[in-house]
This record gives structure tokens, sequence and C-alpha cells, in this order.
């Protein structure tokens, strides 16, 4: 069953995460002690050995290659491999989800199109959404192993109401070497087109919308068949386990507290005269390697979380509940096209007819929200300029709304940005257009407040020769 729990991360506080390492199931030291548990005895087999069974001659060659181990482990890229493996399943495990095939959309297209309260109108009703479970339940059986083991033969499929004695003839009859839970959906499109010809079905368009939600409800499930059949690259999975593996089977060796390398430590103290030379100094000798023990829990940990929902339709902790989707998928969808049919409740008025604002009430946990303004925008409370000229509108002529790409202007580029246009482009546009410019002073007070008169000049200009060339006839 899926470990939820979500209602105790419901609130950030303090130690909200803390409570949830305390849990066992599906939990990380379930699904990694006894990965642990081995490391931690081989670890401390090596260490034993190197202790108490070797030479000093041993020992120094020991350390020589636990040294050559240390570094060697450190060209591992393990972050970046298992990082990208991790995600890529985690993506590919959300997508299988939402790939089951639910029947909500459909069973209410066909309380809506498929008409008649009489037998005839209530047997197709509940013959099409069990069709549509049906194949479901087929698609399921070859891709989930509890569903498989619910239903391990097409006669438990019959014995639980899926598929009548009839229909299992007419699906072992047909022969085809490849998986056949396509079939419903064929008999769902055969019984809906005869609907149509009866009448229950009163126009093409509800036809059309049905048979367009059956063909999404077959999609999902024929992609979930294709993840089952698809796998991630067989390769890609042994890189990561051959990276992880490898880098633990490094650290067995050159994580091991060893003597320190001749010349690479420093002396104790300083040596005064007469005074002999006190011990080298190497690390300190912890005997339980506590960071390469963690190492181990994040990596390996992160290596079994891709191993657990790399197929999420097995039987761990955190496996999707087929079963109780497909329980609750029967009933629901029986129960909307069957005891639902036509049965409303009476039509009333709400108690806000004739109020012009509706204000539902709060209870006193929550009327403190009630007081907080609504959110109209980022931009709602933006303070704009309370110059006039700001304001200002200028109407553009509608064959320079997409102009060729404009000249640039070194001189005023550090006034009005890397790359903008010309001014005096810009300025014999609007004066062909409504006139003589209304804003060059702008420009030109700007260029004065930068002490820039050479360019103050040339904006003059060219203002002049756009109103010498908008007067012209």
């Amino acid at each position: 069953m899926t470990v939820s729990y979500t209602l105790k991360v419901a609130e950030a506080r303090f130690g909200g995460f803390s409570g949830l390492l305390l849990r066992w199931r599906g939990s990380i030291y379930k699904l990694l002690y006894k990965e642990f548990l081995l490391f931690i005895a081989l670890y401390a087999l090596l260490s034993i050995t190197y202790r108490l069974l070797l030479t000093q001659e041993q020992r120094h060659v020991y350390a020589q290659v636990a040294r050559y181990c240390n570094r060697s482990a450190d060209l591992i890229p393990l972050s970046f491999v298992l990082g990208f493996y991790v995600t890529l399943v985690v993506n590919r495990w959300w997508a299988q989800y939402t790939s089951i095939p639910l029947p909500d959309q459909l069973m209410c297209v066909i309380s809506a199109s498929v008409h008649g309260v009489d037998q005839r109108g209530r047997l197709l009703r509940r013959t099409l959404i069990r069709y549509a479970n049906l194949a479901s339940v087929l698609v399921l059986r070859s891709v989930s192993t509890r569903v498989l083991k619910r239903f391990p033969t097409m006669e438990h499929v019959v014995d639980a109401g899926f598929m009548s004695q009839e229909e299992r003839k007419k699906f072992e009859s047909l022969k085809s070497d490849f998986n056949k839970y396509w079939v419903p959906c064929v008999w769902f499109t055969n019984l809906a087109a005869q609907a149509r010809r009866d009448g229950r079905i009163h126009d093409d368009i509800a036809l059309c919308l049905l048979l367009e939600e059956l063909n999404k409800y077959r999609a999902k499930c024929s992609m979930l068949f294709h993840y089952d059949w698809i796998s991630i690259p067989l390769v890609y999975t042994q890189v990561v386990t051959i990276a992880v593996y490898s880098f633990f089977a490094l650290s067995l060796v050159g994580r091991q507290f060893v003597e320190p390398e001749v010349g690479a430590a420093k002396p104790q103290e300083p040596l005064e005269p007469g005074k002999e030379p006190g011990p080298v100094l190497g690390d300190l000798d912890m005997y339980v390697p506590l960071t390469t023990l963690l190492q181990f829990f994040f990596y390996a940990g992160w290596l079994k979380v891709a191993e657990q929902i790399i197929n999420p339709f097995g039987e761990d902790d955190d496996d999707f509940e087929t079963n109780q989707l497909i329980d609750r998928n029967l009933q629901v969808s029986l129960l909307s096209v069957d005891d639902m049919y036509q049965n409303l409740p009476p039509a009333e008025k709400d108690p806000y007819w004739d109020e012009g604002l509706a204000l539902p009430p709060y209870t006193v946990a929550t009327v403190a929200e009630s007081l907080r303004p609504s959110f109209l925008g980022s931009t709602f409370n933006l303070r704009v300029s309370d110059d006039p000229e700001q304001s200002l509108q200028v109407e553009a002529s509608p064959g320079l709304a997409r102009p060729a790409p404009p000249a640039q202007t070194p001189l005023l580029g550090r006034f009005l940005g890397v790359g903008a246009p010309s001014p005096a482009i810009s300025l014999r546009n609007f004066g062909r257009a409504r006139g003589p410019p209304r804003t060059p002073h702008l420009l030109r007070f700007r260029a004065e407040e930068a002490g820039d008169p050479e360019a103050a000049d040339r904006i003059e200009e060219e203002a002049a020769e756009s109103g010498d060339e908008a007067g012209e006839p």
C-alpha cells in the first residue's frame, strides 16, 4: 500500500520532516539496511586485517594501495551520473501514473449521451462502461504483478464480472500474437454505433464525443503497455550501478585509517635544540568512518530509490495500488451510468439568489483570511510617473507596425540603450504620420544633462529636418 504522509507535512514547522525519520514502512532504512550492514561488515573485516594480521612491511604496502584507491574514487563522477539517472526515473515514474486509465470522463459522456430509462438503455450504458473497465483490467494484468496475482487466468476475469462467458469465447477466438487489451475498445465502438442506429444516441455529435473520449481512454491503456515494453536503456542502468558499486569498492580500501604517508605529515611541534623529534601526525584514527558511512547512505540510498520506482507496478511499499484502482473505477463508473442516470435532486434557488455579491461564511478558525485583500495582479500597486509628458499617447502609422531594422546612433546609444533605434528615423516616421514630433525637447534635455552638446545639437537638427519633411505636400 502506498505510504502517504501528506497530512504530516501540511504545515511547515520546526522539525517538520524530523518526525518522518522515525517511520519504518516505506523508509530508506527498510530499503537499504541489508546493503548498509554488508558494507560495514566488509569495512570492519579489512580494518581488522590491517591492524592485527599484517606485518609492518605489509601495512606500508596496504597504506599505499589505500591512498591510491582513495584518489581513484574521487575520479568517478558519481553525483552527476546518479543524479541525472534518478531524475529520469522519477519523471518516468510520474508519467506512468498519469497514464493509468480512469473512466471518469468517459462515464460522464456515456451518462449524457446514451438515453433510455428502460432495460435496453440501462443495459447499453452498463455494457459500454464495463467494456472500458475490461480494457484497463487486461492491460494492468500485463504490467502489474498485483493484478496478475488477482486475475491469473481469464476465468478469474469472468468470475469477477468484467467479462461474460460468451465474450470470453469471442476474445479467445481472435488469433493474434500480440496483446489483445484493445479488443473491448472495439466492442465499445461497435456497440456505440448500434446505439446510434437504434436512436439511443440522438445525434452524430454525441457519438463523436463518445468515441473521442474512448480514444483518449484507449490511448492511456496503450501508453501504459508501452511504458512496460520500452524500459530505460539497460546500458544506462548498468553504467550507474557499476559507478556506485565501484565507488564504494574503492572506498572500502581507500577510506581505511592507515599510517600517514612519509613526508606528507608535519611534526607535532617545532624541534628545539637537544630535544628528540615528536611523533608524526596523520589523519585522526577514528576506527569508524562516519563520513564514509553517510556517503554510502546517501549514494546507495539514491540508487535504491531509483530501483524501487523504476517499475511502480510491483509489490513494494510505494508501488501503485492497482487493485484498489480497479475496484474504484468499476464501482464509480457503474454508479454513474446506472443509479445516477437522470436521478437528479430538485433544482432550487441558491442562498445568494437575491444578493448581488456572494460571500460564503467563514468559521472562527478561518475568519482572519477574509480580512486579507484580494490579489489583483503584480502591477496593480505599481507607482506610475506623474510626469504628463510620460503619459502622452503617440499613434503610429499602420504601415510602420513592423519597421525594418533601424540604423544605429552611437552617440545616443548610452542614453537610449544598446541597440536602440535612431531618433532621426523614429521622429521622421512620426512626422509623416501625425505632423511634427511633440517630444524632441525631451531627448535634447537628456543629452544636455549628460553633458554631450554634440548629441543635443544633432537631435535638434534631426527634429528640424523631420518638421520640414512633415510640412512638405
